[in-house]
């Protein structure tokens, strides 16, 4: 598996070696530019929107960009106009040194869509360097013997213009012995030899100073001077000859400092101080001395600093053999650098996008060049990247490359890339240059926040406090950043009698959830709601979850009687005829719990009785019945106290007085109970002294106890009567009819008109106006009054 995966790799990295090589061979013509040397910057040099046929905004809106191999600003591209701009002042010399044209090539690189146009700038030279000599005074030995007509080559200047400007004609300060010839080496240099125009005569003149100047051919030309100083001496007949005019050497550039590069060899048929000879180099240039050494005795040549190819391909050294006479002789040795594979590939990075947007089509995420300096094999190269990225390579013109997506990219899946990109030459060993770039993905809101759970239960107890934080609806989100950010909120509940807001709130951070205010079991068991969770995206994302609160119950309503009614402005009282069965039903004592469960369930009992024995009451359904026969010494009121107690933990009670009045039978008139205690005074005043005899014998703490109750009984009492009937305020809920059928406590149907009062306010408590009397039992009572 591996080896066909490699070899997939290699036919991939020829595939886009060919295309490379095909599309730069099929390059576009070259634009050529021309301008001087030292122009000042700023200076338009041409409108590549017109060079090109593109107008200004499509030239513009294409993403220009100027790319050289000097890696130097000195152009640039006016956006507003499309002109070509010198950026700094070009010094010709500098830039390209003796060659001739001076040519720098740059690239222009549109990026949308991508399509490099070669170009060109020749850099002109003008003549603004003067020739320069080496050494201001050259000094120069020769025999009286010379003949007329012999030539003594002399130090050449230096001049860093080229063409025309370059260094042209030598003169020479006027003199009867000698003149000036200037030779012509080739390759466009010219050296000054001195021609002695008649014989020398020591004792006549031992020495002459003569001013060289050397000239260009500039308009207007420049000069330069030296002195020349010629000594006269005796008899020296023979000059030092080479043994061989030129040397050609070949040198890897990467020979090592030190080694041998060639021996040079004179021979001078003198003999003496005159046969001796010396070899050094004749006006060698700064670059040659810093690269070669000669011995001076031996004549042999020795590499001095390391040589580079793609520097300097061919170094021209002219030695000097000088006896002591001096006289001397020249050669010339010519290196030739070889190039060799030192040079790994360089990616030169133009544009990088980072991030790149998730979900999005083919996008150009890089451009990059490769550069080789060496040559031939050595310099191709091929580009790869790893097969298992969502990116792909592609090649262009220029030792262009393009670095794309090949899918849309997902960055819930891959935040971020790291992408190698391997560059391997053709040379021997190969070299291999690695380029890694960060790409970034960033996100987009396609994600919508999800809910742990599609549903939320919760449960609150009934009379919470206010602000109870009651649980907590949490919702995550795959993307990041503000696309990730959620916020809660509760969403309109249009099935809450009250507004959703009043009673729950939630914290858009968090999404904890508050009850505002105390719920109440009795008004509402269930509350269910949505929730919704929105991130801050653009467009913003949302989804929503069900919330279900249940309230739970807890024991805070006390029993209610319905009847017999306590509020009335007078007290109930109930007949009781004296030949009355044991177990016959005086009344039934009628509650309600508005709580539920075990908390509603109720129980009666008996507190107190004026006649203790005389009635029970039943604990489950509060029905009063006799439990003997009546007898004449029996009271004829009796006033019996009844608790009512729920089956919550803790208990609640209420209390119910009931008043029996004992008649003969029913025909007996029934008199309002003040009338009828008006009739009765003497026989309550008997009772009582019956009582308080019987009691005497009872401890003061219980007297006094039930002295108490009854006294707070009657103010209760008489604090109702004051209040009179039952005003429902407005705003509050109308008067309205509570039947309560047999199906309850009772054992016949009753009605009783109900309201609220003013003052029950939120504890919601019921007032009983008056009960309403069926029919029959109303006429039966007018019957007996008549």
């Amino acid at each position: 598996m591996e080896a066909r995966l490699e070899r997939a790799v290699q036919k991939r990295q020829v595939l886009f070696l060919c295309v490379f090589l095909g599309a730069s061979w099929a390059g576009a013509e070259q634009l050529q530019y021309f301008v001087a040397e030292e122009t000042e910057r700023g200076t338009p040099l041409a409108n590549l929107a017109k060079d090109l046929g593109l107008g200004l905004g499509e030239l513009s809106a294409r993403g220009p960009r100027i790319v050289s191999d000097q890696n130097t600003g000195f152009l640039l591209l006016s956006s507003l106009t499309g002109d070509l701009i010198l950026n700094e002042k070009l010094d010709r010399e500098e830039l390209c040194g003796p060659t001739e044209p001076c040519v720098l090539t740059f690239q222009l690189l549109l990026e949308n869509p991508f399509q490099i146009h070669r170009a060109a700038l020749h850099v002109k030279d003008i003549n603004d360097n003067s020739p320069v000599f080496l050494d201001k005074e050259i000094p120069l030995k020769i025999s009286e013997s010379t003949t007329p007509g012999a030539t003594f080559l002399l130090e050449r200047a230096q001049d860093s213009d080229v063409g025309t400007n370059s260094l042209s004609n030598y003169t020479i300060s006027p003199n009867a012995y000698f003149h000036i010839h200037v030779h012509d080496g080739g390759e466009g240099t010219v050296f000054p030899e001195l021609v002695l125009d008649q014989t020398l005569d020591r004792e006549e003149t031992a020495e002459f100073t003569l001013t060289l100047t050397a000239l260009d051919g500039g308009s207007p030309p420049r000069s330069g001077t030296a002195l020349v100083r010629i000594l006269v001496l005796d008899i020296n007949d023979n000059s030092p000859e080479f043994v061989q005019p030129l040397y050609r050497v070949q040198l890897p550039e990467n020979t090592p400092v030190g080694s041998l590069v060639v021996a040079v060899s004179a021979r001078d048929l003198d003999t003496g101080s005159y046969g001796q000879i010396a070899y050094a180099f004749f006006y060698a240039t700064e670059r040659i001395l810093q690269t070669f050494q000669i011995n001076s005795t031996t004549g042999h040549l020795y590499l001095k600093g390391e040589l580079d190819y793609e520097a300097i391909q061919t170094y021209s050294i002219t030695t000097q053999a000088k006896d002591s006479g001096g006289l001397s002789g020249k050669c010339t040795v010519v290196v030739e650098v070889l190039d060799v594979n030192d040079n790994p590939p360089e990616l030169l990075m133009s544009s990088l996008t980072s991030p790149i947007a998730e979900n999005s089509p083919e996008t150009v995420v890089a451009v990059f060049r490769i550069r080789d300096r060496d040559s031939g094999n050595n310099g191709k190269t091929m580009c790869s990247i790893p097969h298992d990225l969502p990116f792909v390579l592609k090649p262009s013109v220029e030792n262009f490359y393009t670095l794309v997506t090949e899918t849309p990219l997902d960055r819930e899946s891959h935040s971020e890339y790291n992408i190698t990109i391997t560059v391997t030459d053709m040379g021997t060993p190969r070299l291999t240059t690695q380029h890694t770039i960060t790409v970034q993905v960033s996100d987009v809101n396609d994600n919508a926040p999800a809910f742990t759970q599609t549903s939320y239960t919760l449960f609150v107890q009934e009379n919470n406090s206010p602000a109870l934080h009651i649980g907590t609806i949490s919702a995550t989100d795959s993307d990041s950043g503000s696309n990730a950010h959620i916020t809660y909120s509760l969403l309109p509940a249009h099935d809450l009698q009250l507004g959703l807001a009043s009673l729950f709130s939630i914290n858009a951070n968090n999404g904890q959830l508050f009850a505002l205010r105390a719920l109440d079991y009795e008004a509402l068991q269930t509350f269910e709601f949505h929730v919704g969770a929105t991130d801050q995206g653009s467009p913003a994302l949302s989804s929503q979850a069900l919330v279900r609160v249940l309230v739970l119950d807890a024991n805070d309503n006390a029993p209610f009687v319905l009847y017999p009614l306590q509020n009335a402005s007078a007290p109930c009282t109930e007949l009781l005829p004296r030949a009355a069965e044991p177990g016959y039903l005086v009344t039934k004592v009628v509650a309600v719990d508005r709580d539920s469960g075990q908390n509603a369930w109720l129980s009666f009992q008996l507190l107190k009785a004026t006649e203790p024995g005389l009635f029970s009451v039943w604990a489950h359904n509060g029905e009063v019945r006799t439990s003997r026969l009546l007898s004449e010494r029996d009271a004829p009121k009796h006033r019996l106290l009844l608790l009512v107690k729920d089956n919550g933990d803790p208990p609640r009670s209420a209390s119910v007085t009931l008043h029996v009045l004992l008649v003969d039978g029913f025909s007996q008139p029934y008199l309002p109970l003040p009338d009828v205690a008006r009739d009765l005074v003497q026989d309550e005043d008997v009772l009582t002294l019956y009582l308080v005899i019987a009691l005497a014998s009872v401890s003061s703490i219980f007297l006094l106890s039930v002295l108490l109750f009854v006294g707070v009984r009657l103010c209760r009492r008489a604090r109702a009567a004051s209040l009179g009937g039952c005003s429902v305020p407005e705003g509050h809920f109308p008067g309205h009819l509570v039947d309560v059928s047999g199906a309850g406590t009772l054992s016949h149907g009753y009605q009783y008109e109900v309201c609220l009062t003013g003052e029950s306010g939120i504890t919601s408590e019921f007032k009983f106006l008056k009960p309403i009397v069926p029919n029959f039992l109303t006429e039966s009572m007018g019957r007996e009054a008549e």
